[in-house]
């Protein structure tokens, strides 16, 4: 890593508006927090902004989507995967959404930066740091079917350019799920209580009996 004028080597980190100050090259579990995720992803464009409709398609949005197709691909799947599924994509709140064929110009600098990201962000939440096989699986096939269902309804993509780039989908209909884009605090909101039912489910509160 080059170092600047003062011969220290260049920030590599991010301060959150928690007051987390994130190290992207060796991002620490305790320094994420669930609050600067949502508003991050609320704020992040999928499709370079590419969508029509009075706002962005956002990252945060994407992944309710994700998740709830998650579920019907998987419905005995636990709260631990839905929530897995619902943070697929958490490390975009610090590095953006790169488009697919960026990411093939970037090489692997991006995605072992995405990897340290999302390990630590899986360790914040108590998840398993690499997800079984599996599980990965099922969650990239929902995160297709939502590719599939956003470039043919928001992203101008033909059906046979997303057939040919995500599959076509069988046994979904894009009518059963909300494609309008929706406000940066709505998207935000919505993430953060979906985050917190599942939450629950993880982690019920014990009740005493009542003798």
């Amino acid at each position: 890593m080059a170092a600047d004028r003062t011969g220290a080597p260049p920030r590599a980190w991010q301060r959150m508006l928690s007051g987390r100050r994130l190290d992207l090259l060796d991002p620490s579990p305790l320094d994420i927090e669930i609050s600067d995720i949502a508003h991050g992803l609320a704020r992040v464009a999928r499709w370079n902004g590419q969508t029509s409709g009075e706002h962005a398609f956002s990252v945060a949005q994407h992944s309710l989507l994700v998740e709830s197709l998650f579920n019907d691909l998987v419905p005995q799947a636990s709260a631990s995967d839905r929530l897995a599924a619902l943070l697929h994509d958490a490390p975009e709140y610090v590095i953006g959404d790169m488009i697919s064929p960026f990411k093939s110009v970037m090489g692997g600098s991006y995605k072992d930066c995405e990897l340290r990201l999302q390990r630590a962000i899986h360790l914040r939440f108590s998840l398993p740091a690499e997800p079984a096989a599996a599980l990965r699986r099922d969650i990239k096939r929902a995160d297709q079917i939502a590719a599939y269902f956003e470039a043919t309804l928001l992203a101008g993509f033909s059906t046979a350019e997303a057939a040919e780039f995500f599959g076509r989908p069988r046994g979904f209909s894009a009518e059963r799920f909300d494609f309008t884009p929706r406000s940066v605090t709505w998207a935000q909101n919505a993430f953060l209580k979906r985050f917190s039912v599942l939450e629950k489910s993880r982690h019920p509160v014990a009740t005493s009996a009542v003798g």
